[in-house]
């Protein structure tokens, strides 16, 4: 004989299996909701005071650059290499923190 009740292992007093899959069905919603609202969203990161901008989405992905002429240096392409790196840099820093931000709680992602 089980010490913990009948139910299904355990859950016998306050969880019951429809509570459960209702939450369940919830944070699904949550998750497809959050999951949208990060594809469609746009993040911006800039280095060299604007010289180059980089745009993501809320996951990261990279949408688009914009260089403006001062930026290009046919003398130092590493300095325009730089400037990318730290922009795309600056966008997932935002992208990332906007996915902890709009992820429900326990989603794991």
């Amino acid at each position: 004989m089980s010490k913990h009740g009948g139910g299904f292992g355990g859950f016998g007093g306050g969880m019951n299996m429809q509570s459960l899959m209702q939450q369940a069905r919830k944070m699904q919603q949550q998750m497809e909701k959050a999951k949208e609202e990060l594809e469609e969203a746009e993040l911006t990161g800039s280095a060299g005071g604007g010289l180059v901008t980089v745009t993501v989405n809320g996951n990261g992905a990279l949408k688009g650059v914009s260089i403006k002429p001062e930026a290009v240096d046919p003398d130092d392409p590493e300095m325009l290499e730089d400037l990318i790196i730290a922009a795309y840099n600056e966008a997932a820093r935002a992208a990332e923190e906007m996915k902890n931000s709009v992820m429900p709680a326990g989603a794991g992602l």
